[in-house]
């Protein structure tokens, strides 16, 4: 029916079209370095935005993609695993619908940022009540980054000399 050029065209072009539009929660933009996510807990900034918690670094993250996340629900909040991994599940399943606007964001920025999600409610919330705190809480992450990462003003700060 299509002849083969036009099959190869097709291909090609779908194959250029960039990972980063499609939706898609892939291995590289996930955060599983321990380490690094040692350091978001020790280093990172965060806020809340209820029911989540984001504690978020900026860092060289090694990927193509702007933002790599980790999602956390509190064995302490939910004791049976089932309840744990559905509320996981929902939450990646949100982040995944909404992660280009993020990643428009800090693409402008040109910076890159791993961060985690936690799940703070000791009840299981609507799904929609939480895609809309969460698309709120990733289009905070980049006005945060602006807000930690604007250099100070040498004379608006205090320094305490004792060489004089």
């Amino acid at each position: 029916m299509f002849s083969p050029f036009f099959v190869d065209f097709c291909s090609i072009i779908l194959n250029r079209m960039t990972r980063k539009t499609r939706f898609t929660f892939e291995k590289a933009e996930r955060l599983t370095h321990k380490i690094l996510i040692g350091k978001l807990f020790s280093e990172g900034n965060g806020f809340t935005c209820y029911p989540f918690r984001v504690v978020w670094k900026a860092a060289d993250l090694h990927s193509e993609y702007p933002a790599q996340v980790a999602i956390t629900v509190s064995k302490r909040n939910f004791k049976q695993a089932p309840k744990r991994n559905i509320l996981k599940r929902r939450i990646r399943e949100i982040y995944r619908l909404n992660k280009h606007k993020l990643y428009e964001e800090l693409e402008k920025k040109e910076v890159q940022i791993a961060f985690m999600v936690v799940y703070l409610p000791k009840k299981i919330m609507e799904t929609k009540d939480m895609e809309e705190q969460l698309k709120k809480a990733m289009q905070r992450i980049p006005r945060e980054y602006e807000k930690h990462s604007k250099p100070t003003e040498t004379g608006s700060s205090v320094h305490h000399d004792s060489a004089d």
